[in-house]
């Protein structure tokens, strides 16, 4: 592994490019102060490349740089990079100087030739104007001139030694026969793959019998790291982007617990809170199942969340998708126009599953957009081999997951497939991180949308499968309805339901009657209870009286008893009279 400092080293000796995709292939640009060869058949870019490499370090490196064109004319050049937006008239004037070495065709040769002079010329001008890159555009046109293969090697080598003196950080660009990048024939000037720094092979080729395929191969890198595996691009509004393997992506995102909204409320409470920003979500189905509906909501929940989300449709029109969302409530051009959304149609876009890759890319770094949402991406298929698209879809994946874009992409099964094999078109389903499949329940001669999770890594999540009902109010995930193992939906499930509901009321019924005839039967006991209750008052009252009226008369004896005993000892102790006297 290497160390932080050696890595800075290494990048402080590129040349920065400017061209999306190809810096981090390379880990930095081409090697500066030295020279790189730059090959390929007609149509693959090389001159566009070579332009954009002098340019870009004209403009924003502060690194003036001179295009020696051998082929067209310095003004045909310019006229032709003009919708690129590099302003090469501008820079011309003081950073940017273009030279015609177009041999005249009537031209004929007496005597020895070399191009001393023009190197000569070359060095004028570069202390004019501090150059710091240079471009020989298609040299083997000057190189055809000289007598023999001899003479030819003795110039190369010649020019060669010349830009290592001067610290140039230098492109040949040469013309090449071969149909794959892998067998690149530049006979007779081969011998140069070996003496420059960096060797680039641009190839083009057309598969499926109508697709054109631009891509490139870092053939060698001297004192340097590089991404060997050939790399689609394209050339678009702004010049070349290559759309860069995994090998040296580097994640410049924190890994984050963060959650990020379905779009339906109910979904989120099956994944648990919502998709893991930054995931990699697949949404599998058959045609009808509400691929796009899903799609809609999510890209309708980010931008409510006022974050920029890009999404791209394959089977459908921008117009139409905003139409047909809005019959579900759904609405997206409110969005459109503040400019949090852009929807775009790939039917735009030409070229194979690598131009997709490409464009989508450049649309995202363009627009700034924190979601990705291609439906479906299945429509690649129809673009190249599965082997490939599985790793276009690798690519777009982990450059995605190293930005920190939550991606979303829909995928059609085809009706004759079997999902019951668990697997997935283009068999992309392994690299995702959340997998919801929608599926057709077919039940008393209808169909019924249903939805399950099949996957979804790093959080707990429902394993039922759920109704989707769509109607104008909007998108409901009805909860789990099922009878003796079955999951039941639409019109059955609303009969069983039915059933149950008047079930319950007549139970609710024969409870009411039986709760009222229990609370008469209670209150007619609780006043028996009452009455008897009076009466035990009564005859306790009774028996106190009585007993107090015993006790009364029971005193009234004492007391009476009392008096005629004291009244008896009072007569019997009374004294004798005395007799009269006489």
């Amino acid at each position: 592994m290497k160390s932080a400092k050696s890595s800075l080293a290494e990048v402080t000796t590129k040349a920065p490019t400017g061209i999306s995709g190809f810096d981090a292939i390379t880990g930095g640009g081409l090697p500066r102060g030295r020279t790189t060869l730059l090959a390929g058949g007609p149509g693959t870019g090389k001159t566009v490349f070579a332009l954009q490499f002098v340019a870009y370090g004209a403009r924003e490196c502060k690194e003036p740089g001179i295009f020696v064109a051998f082929e067209e004319t310095a003004e045909n050049i310019i006229r032709n990079a003009k919708g690129f937006g590099w302003k090469l008239s501008e820079l011309s004037k003081t950073k940017l100087f273009f030279l015609d070495a177009q041999p005249l065709t009537d031209l004929i040769l007496s005597g020895d030739f070399d191009i001393s002079a023009l190197m000569a010329g070359l060095d004028a001008k570069i202390k004019e104007i501090g150059a710091r890159r240079i471009v020989f555009d298609a040299l083997d046109v000057i190189l055809t001139l000289l007598p023999d293969a001899m003479a030819q090697r003795r110039e190369i080598y010649r020019l060669h030694h010349w830009l290592l003196e001067r610290n140039l950080s230098a492109i040949i660009t040469l013309k090449s026969r071969g149909d794959a990048a892998s067998s690149i024939q530049m006979e007779p000037y081969n011998f140069m793959q070996f003496m420059v720094d960096c060797s680039v092979i641009l190839n083009q080729t057309v598969v499926q019998g109508d697709v054109s395929k631009r891509s490139l191969r870092v053939q060698k890198f001297r004192g340097s790291g590089f991404d060997e595996n050939e790399a689609p691009f394209i050339i678009g509004d702004n010049g070349v982007a290559v759309a860069n393997g995994t090998s040296r992506i580097k994640r410049t995102v924190k890994l984050t617990n963060e959650r990020v909204s379905t779009g339906l409320d109910h979904l989120d409470t099956m994944l648990g809170g919502g998709y893991f920003r930054g995931a990699s979500v697949l949404i599998t189905g058959y045609s009808g199942t509400a691929k796009t509906t899903l799609s809609g909501l999510f890209a309708e929940a980010a931008c409510r969340n006022h974050e920029k989300v890009l999404f791209v449709c394959f089977d459908t029109i921008s117009d139409e998708v905003v139409r047909n969302l809005a019959s579900v409530n759904i609405r997206l051009d409110r969005y459109l126009k503040n400019g949090l959304l852009y929807l775009t149609s790939a039917r735009s876009i030409s070229g194979g599953a690598e131009t997709y890759l490409v464009r989508i890319k450049a649309m995202v770094e363009e627009h700034n957009a924190k979601y990705v949402i291609i439906d479906p991406v299945s429509a690649w298929s129809k673009t190249g081999h599965d082997l490939t698209i599985k790793l276009i879809m690798d690519r777009l994946i982990e450059w995605t997951k190293s930005s920190g874009i939550t991606l979303l992409c829909t995928s059609l099964f085809d009706e004759m497939s079997d999902q019951t094999n668990g697997a997935s078109p283009l068999q992309i389903s392994t690299m995702v991180d959340t997998w919801i499949n929608l599926t057709y329940l077919v039940q008393n001669g209808e169909r019924n949308r249903g939805l399950g999770i099949i996957k979804s890594r790093g959080m707990a999540h429902s394993n039922q499968l759920r109704e989707l009902i769509l109607s104008d109010a909007g998108v409901l995930l009805a909860e789990t309805y099922s009878e003796g193992g079955d999951v039941m939906m639409g019109t059955r499930r609303w009969e069983k339901e039915h059933a149950v509901q008047l079930e319950k009321k007549a139970f609710d019924t024969n409870l009411e009657r039986s709760r009222a005839k229990l609370e008469s039967e209670e209150s007619e006991l609780l006043l028996r209870l009452k009455m008897l209750q009076d009466a035990v008052i009564a005859k306790q009252v009774e028996k106190a009286i009585l007993l107090r009226s015993t006790e009364e008369l029971k005193q009234d004896s004492l007391r009476t008893h009392a008096k005629v005993k004291n009244l008896r000892n009072t007569v019997t102790e009374m004294p004798k009279r005395k007799g009269r006297r006489s």
